[in-house]
This record gives C-alpha cells, sequence and structure tokens, in this order.
C-alpha cells in the first residue's frame, strides 16, 4: 500500500477571526507540507479544486497551485484531487491542456484526477437554473472518454455532445513521454466505486466509513475493474481511500492534539457542503454542530477505525488494517484544524516509522501501469 497526503485550504472562521493572514498562511502552510511529504516517502499529494466553499476549502486554482509544487518538489507525484471537467466549470480541451502542462512541469508526476464536484451549492452555481445535481452525471459521462483521444490523436477527431462540441483540432501539449497521467474518479458513494472500475478508471475515496465498512465497497472495485473496459490507454487499478491522521511520540499526546484539532467543526462543514454524500446517522444539518470531540469521542473513534491516531506503532498497526482491507493507497487528509507544527510532527513521523514497513516498492503504482502502456 502506498501513501498520498490531501490538502484543501481549510481556513475555519476561528482561525480568520483572530488572523488577517489565515487564508495566505494556510495555503502557504500546506504547499510546505507537501515538500515535507516528500522528503519523507510519500508517494502522492492530490489538492483540491473547490469554488464557494467558505471555510472548507479555499483551494480553488489548484492547477496553479500543483505547478508550483511541481518545481518545489522531487520524487512525489502531484494529483488533481480533482479537476472538474464539467463544461460549464471548465472546458474540457483546457482541462486537458492542463493536464498535460503539469505532466511536462513534474517530468511525468502528474496524476490526473477528475469527478463531478463537491455538492450543489458549489457546482449549481455555475448553472443557472439547474437544481439536480445527477444532470452533472451525463457531463460527466460523455466528456470523460475524450480525453485520452486529445492526448493521444496527432490531431483530436473533435467532437458533438450534447453539452459541449469542439471541431478538429491539435490539443497542445501533449503529455510527456509516452500514453498519458493515470485516471482517477471522486467517488462519493459506494456505487461509484464500481463504475470507476468498469471504465478502468482509479478511485479517490473522499468520503470513507471505518475500515469493516469500506471492505465489500473495495471488493466491489475490484471485482468490476477485472472486467474493465478502459476509457484511457490503460486501466488504472487502484483505490485510494483518505482518513484524518494525528502521529505523535505518544498515545496520549495524539489523543491531545486530536482533541483540540476542531475535527467537529471540519466535518460538520463537510456535510454541510457534500450533499451528494450519504450521511450517517447522528450527523445533524447545518448549522447545528457535531458536538465537540473529547478525549473519550477520540478514543471511540480509533476503536471503531473511523480516524488513524496514536504513536508511530499504534498508527503503523491502523494504517496495516487498511492495507489488509484492499486499499492499495492511503492518503491522509491535513490540516484538521491543528498546529502547522503538529502536522509537520505527524508527515516526519509516519515518514520515518510507518511509510517503510508498508511501502516497500520504490516505483510508483502508477507509474508501472503508464510504462506497460507506453512499452
Amino acid at each position: 500500500m502506498e501513501f498520498g497526503l490531501f490538502v484543501q485550504g481549510y481556513v475555519p472562521a476561528e482561525r480568520a477571526q483572530v488572523d488577517p493572514e489565515a487564508e495566505h498562511k494556510a495555503l502557504i502552510e500546506e504547499t510546505e507540507y507537501v515538500i515535507q511529504a516528500d522528503k519523507s516517502g510519500f508517494k502522492y499529494a492530490w489538492a483540491s479544486e473547490h469554488h464557494f466553499l467558505e471555510e472548507y476549502s479555499h483551494l480553488s486554482a489548484n492547477d496553479v497551485y500543483l505547478g508550483y509544487l511541481a518545481h518545489a518538489t522531487d520524487r512525489i507525484h502531484l494529483g488533481s484531487g480533482i479537476f472538474n471537467p464539467l463544461a460549464p466549470v471548465n472546458h474540457p480541451v483546457k482541462v486537458a491542456e492542463k493536464v498535460a502542462m503539469l505532466d511536462h512541469l513534474s517530468e511525468g508526476r502528474f496524476e490526473f484526477g477528475t469527478g463531478r464536484g463537491a455538492g450543489s451549492h458549489e457546482i449549481l452555481g455555475f448553472m443557472p437554473g439547474i437544481t439536480d445535481m445527477n444532470h452533472t452525471k451525463e457531463i460527466w459521462e460523455e466528456t470523460i472518454a475524450e480525453f485520452p483521444k486529445m492526448w493521444l490523436q496527432d490531431e483530436y477527431a473533435g467532437f458533438r455532445g450534447k453539452h459541449w462540441s469542439l471541431p478538429p483540432r491539435k490539443i497542445l501539449p501533449k503529455p510527456y513521454g509516452k500514453s498519458h497521467p493515470a485516471m482517477w474518479y471522486a467517488a462519493g458513494s459506494p456505487s461509484s466505486y464500481a463504475m470507476a472500475g468498469k471504465k478502468g478508471l482509479g478511485v479517490l475515496g473522499f468520503s470513507v466509513q471505518k475500515v469493516s465498512d469500506m471492505e465489500w465497497v473495495v471488493e466491489s472495485y475490484k471485482t468490476a475493474v477485472k472486467e474493465a473496459v478502459a476509457v484511457g490507454d490503460f486501466v488504472n487499478d487502484n483505490v485510494m481511500v483518505t482518513s484524518t491522521a494525528i502521529c505523535a511520540e505518544t498515545h496520549a499526546k495524539a489523543v491531545e492534539i486530536a482533541v483540540g484539532g476542531g475535527l467537529n467543526y471540519l466535518q460538520s462543514l463537510l456535510f454541510r457542503y457534500h450533499d451528494t454524500f450519504p450521511r450517517p446517522e447522528g450527523i445533524p444539518e447545518w448549522p447545528e454542530l457535531l458536538p465537540a470531540y473529547s478525549e473519550e469521542i477520540i478514543e471511540l473513534l480509533i476503536a471503531e477505525e473511523l480516524m488513524i491516531c496514536g504513536d508511530p506503532d499504534e498508527v503503523f498497526r491502523q494504517c496495516k488494517r487498511w492495507e489488509q482491507a484492499g486499499a492499495d493507497q492511503l492518503s491522509f487528509g491535513l490540516p484538521i484544524g491543528i498546529s502547522p507544527e503538529d502536522t509537520m510532527t505527524t508527515i516526519r513521523l509516519i515518514g520515518e516509522h510507518v511509510i517503510p514497513k508498508i511501502d516497500t516498492d520504490p516505483v510508483h503504482r502508477t507509474t508501472r501501469f503508464r510504462q506497460a502502456a507506453g512499452a
């Protein structure tokens, strides 16, 4: 199992109210997390594309952000989590151009994560008069298979669809080297895993339950991907799951950090905006918040395998559970309202004590798939 980091520009009101530079500092701190993750042996870093999601995510222009990181890092793969290819949000040709350009700037380290966006507040802001998020599905469906054609055809044959059209044109630049970046789909519901598998797409599992509840979902993907009809040049047989992660020198210190991290507020914001995600029982409607997490609640979340938290040995065992459940990549959502110093400690400790024991392959999984396709 490989390891990744997920950043999104989280700027809670509590921080912004006391620091006029809170937004700037959050964005810069997160670049530093990715740079440290690169040094610590993490293989992937995912940057969100969100719009209008106050507090929850201020990382909107992730192509610019990833371009900076391509120069600031050496080995880590950089992924869009996501680039939204819905024509009313981003024209598909411009998305294809950005992917290829970032592939060059990173010298083949780019990962193309795609999807339909976080929820109605975000996406329907680009679609005046549309009230049903299901409308986005057909736009994505008619678009996703066009990207490999834009990259691999010398002159793209063009497209005439219901939602966008383009005459024959040369789409430039082409991706770096042979084939194209690995393609992923951000799945918010269990049914999306099997759909992605059938298309040969990797899954970015941004909405994840406890390990035992996710095993059958991962298995549904692995079953579907065996008979994939790939929309791209190769099948990206890959399931990434996300989890909160706090690692400290001692269990008590990790729990202390978690209690002070405002995790309840972040979780409340998630379900405020991601209204297409299945809502677990007990999650209140915004603006009502989940109660503040006590030490007892944190211990319960750890016991129920709903978060990764503890000293290095404990975090290792918790990560192994995801590997046993079939995950190909475990990506940690950071920051989560904790201090930059504690976040850096988490990254360093996982890099020193966890990753070397689990991820022993020096080559990225997606690199192997891409190299085989371009051979």
